[in-house]
């Protein structure tokens, strides 16, 4: 146990014990609190950046934790308003909204969009949580709520948190990696009741049959993994998924809807 009378600088650092040249470096919290920054680098550390990411997930969960059941919608931020999945997934967001749920996308184009685009035609809550990228990603012009994000972890979050399934249109990496977080969230226990519906068999059926002939038979998931996943091929069934959970509230038809 340290002496904290003595001259050692052993000892405890709220939740750190330090000894020897590690307490010599670490110091203590009030003293660097109160020392006045003369480098601004401080900033790029990794104790600012904690910080960064703390204020990130206080500000989207002060933002989204009144919203009421959302659903998510992903996929390609390439596809233009004439291609048949933006037409198919503007009808999802507007059968989403008339069945009293909110939609939250990546708040960009393409897909997000048009799923935004339904939804806030329909009149309801349209979310985008939008993410700083190289080439800057602008909101697209349907989103009545949205928040911009510097990290994509925390805005993963308040997708799986504020969302009672996931919609999956075709696109490209930023899509696979949402698809294949949701389906470890869900394989692992760590959300329940969370239907993942995949939209397009034309543009699905080589993934999960790829799964199905080389992960199965290998046993790197089992057979019943597989059946996490919804294929269909309809606005309409995709919206009755979640309109038979019970969960939104549907809203009254508008006039000249």
């Amino acid at each position: 146990m340290a002496n904290f009378g003595s001259k050692s600088k052993n000892g405890r650092r709220g939740r750190l014990t330090v000894r020897g040249k590690a307490a010599e470096r670490i110091g203590q919290a009030d003293e660097r609190l109160l020392q006045r920054e003369r480098d601004t680098e401080f900033i790029h550390t990794d104790p600012w950046r904690a910080l960064r990411i703390l204020g990130e997930f206080v500000d989207g969960f002060d933002a989204l934790a009144r919203v009421g059941h959302c659903v998510c919608v992903f996929g390609s931020a390439r596809m233009t308003e004439s291609d048949p999945y933006y037409v198919a997934a503007r009808e999802v967001g507007r059968g989403l909204a008339e069945a009293g749920y909110g939609v939250i996308t990546g708040g960009g184009p393409g897909i997000m969009e048009a799923a935004n685009r339904g939804a806030f035609e329909a009149g309801g809550m349209s979310i985008g949580c939008n993410i700083e990228l190289p080439h800057e990603q602008h909101a697209n012009d349907y989103v009545s709520l949205q928040i911009d994000f510097r990290y994509f972890f925390v805005r993963k979050t308040m997708f799986v948190k504020y969302s009672e399934g996931f919609v999956v249109f075709p696109g490209g990496f930023g899509t696979m990696d949402e698809l294949f977080e949701a389906l470890t969230l869900i394989q692992t226990g760590k959300t329940r009741g969370f239907p993942l519906v995949l939209y397009g068999s034309d543009f699905w059926d080589d993934l999960v049959s790829w799964m199905r002939r080389r992960l199965v038979p290998e046993g790197l998931v089992s057979a019943e993994d597989l059946d996490l996943m919804l294929i269909l091929d309809s606005p309409g069934e995709v919206c009755e998924v979640f309109a038979k959970m019970g969960l939104g509230t549907p809203q009254p038809p508008s006039a000249g809807r």
